[in-house]
Parts: C-alpha cells; sequence; structure tokens
C-alpha cells in the first residue's frame, strides 16, 4: 500500500485562483509581520537595555551635566532622550546672576515658570517616545485578527468552488470527487493560523515591554522633577 505524501507546495499551486490569491494575501501579511517583529525586537530590546543602564548611571553620577554628556552616546534609549529634553530646557533657566531684574519676587517667577516649561517639555517628549516606541506594533494586533479570517475565507470559497463542480461532473459523485478541492481550500485556513499565531505572541510581548519602558520614564520623569524641584528650593533659601 503506498501512502500519498501531504505537499503543500503542490496543493497551494493546483488551487484556484482566489485561494491563490488569498495565500498571497497571507503571504505578504507574514513577510510583513516578521519584518516588524525584527525590527521592534531589536529596538526594544537595546532600549529596555540602554535605560536601565543610563537609569543607572545617572543615579550614580548625580551630575547632569556628565549625564547629558553620556545621554548623547545612547541612540535608542528613550530616558535618555527625555533627559536630554529635560537638560537643554533647563538650561534656558535664568539663573540669580542673569537675570534682567535682580529682584527676588522676580527671580522666583522667573524659576517657577522655567520649572513649569521642564515639566511640559518632559511631558511632551515622554508622549513622543511612546509614539516610537508603539510604531508599527499595532499592525501585528490587525495580523493576528484578520489573518485567521482571511485563511476562512479562502477555505469556504475553495469548499464553494469544489462542491459547485460536482454539478458538472457526470456520474456519481463521490468523496473522491471534492476531497482534493477541500484539502486544498483548508491549506488557506492553516495559513491564517500561522500567519496569526506569531503575530499575536510578537504584540503580546512587545506590549509588555513597552509598558515597563513607559513606567520607567514616568518614574524617572518624576524623580528628575523632584531633584530640580528640590534645588530651585534651596536655591531660593540661599538667597534670601
Amino acid at each position: 500500500m503506498v501512502s500519498e505524501r501531504l505537499d503543500v507546495v503542490q496543493m497551494i499551486m493546483g488551487a484556484g485562483l482566489m485561494v491563490k490569491f488569498v495565500m498571497l494575501l497571507l503571504l505578504l501579511f507574514s513577510v510583513s509581520s516578521w519584518a516588524i517583529i525584527l525590527i521592534k525586537y531589536i529596538q526594544i530590546r537595546r532600549a529596555y537595555k540602554e535605560s536601565a543602564f543610563f537609569v543607572e548611571y545617572f543615579w550614580k553620577t548625580r551630575n547632569f551635566t556628565e549625564a547629558f554628556t553620556q545621554a548623547k552616546e545612547l541612540e535608542f534609549c528613550p530616558v535618555a532622550r527625555v533627559f536630554r529634553i529635560a537638560y537643554q530646557e533647563l538650561k534656558k533657566m535664568p539663573d540669580d546672576a542673569g537675570s534682567k531684574d535682580g529682584s527676588k519676587s522676580h527671580i522666583v517667577e522667573e524659576s517657577i515658570k522655567g520649572f513649569e516649561n521642564v515639566k511640559r517639555a518632559l511631558h511632551r517628549s515622554i508622549n513622543n517616545e511612546s509614539v516610537r516606541l508603539i510604531q508599527l506594533v499595532p499592525f501585528l494586533a490587525t495580523t493576528g485578527n484578520t489573518a485567521p479570517f482571511i485563511g476562512l475565507f479562502g477555505t469556504v470559497w475553495g469548499i464553494m468552488t469544489s462542491f459547485h463542480s460536482i454539478a458538472y461532473k457526470k456520474g456519481v459523485a463521490s468523496i473522491a470527487a471534492v476531497a482534493p478541492g477541500i484539502s486544498e481550500a483548508l491549506v488557506a485556513t492553516a495559513a491564517g493560523l500561522a500567519v496569526a499565531i506569531p503575530a499575536v505572541i510578537a504584540f503580546n510581548y512587545f506590549t509588555q515591554k513597552i509598558r515597563i519602558i513607559e513606567a520607567e520614564l514616568d518614574s524617572f520623569s518624576a524623580d528628575l522633577l523632584n531633584i530640580i524641584e528640590r534645588d530651585l528650593i534651596l536655591s531660593r533659601e540661599t538667597s534670601k
């Protein structure tokens, strides 16, 4: 007894035009998803690693100038980019000597305005980093949600074509007449699941990592604002 070997490629080549179109569409989804998975894995992995390094370096040095120098060397670090923007905004704040008006009330007023500008710059920078991290990731969710239905559509269409062809065949219809067409159509469902499963797994993984980085950004931003506010309070008290 000779067993027939399952040849998926031959089944796809022997399928109808609609099933072939569905398979081509699923192939495009698959290639795009794996490209995004590779890109985002490298980006998020480096962002995660560099952020942890910069936060540790920042708390060790406690020097804004040295931290800014180090931050410029970390290209993929969201925390470093947020700090750079905050530092540049902080440098715009006038000090006591550089104030246009030497009165203490004016110095306090300018310090409050500068602190609010730093806070707004941090908030805006964190939003930008969140957008940067989440880019392309929603496509994985779209792939995971739609690929099974696209494959199911190809299967339904292929089964409809197989049963419809029975009406034009002479003689008694048997399972052997429709089995090849049905098996070819079922490949579309299998392909849809094969495309969707890695996309869903990657989407959940990246979403979790992005949430951790965003939490780190919020925590670092709050700590940075506390340091700046404490320094401003000390400078006011010493100037009295």
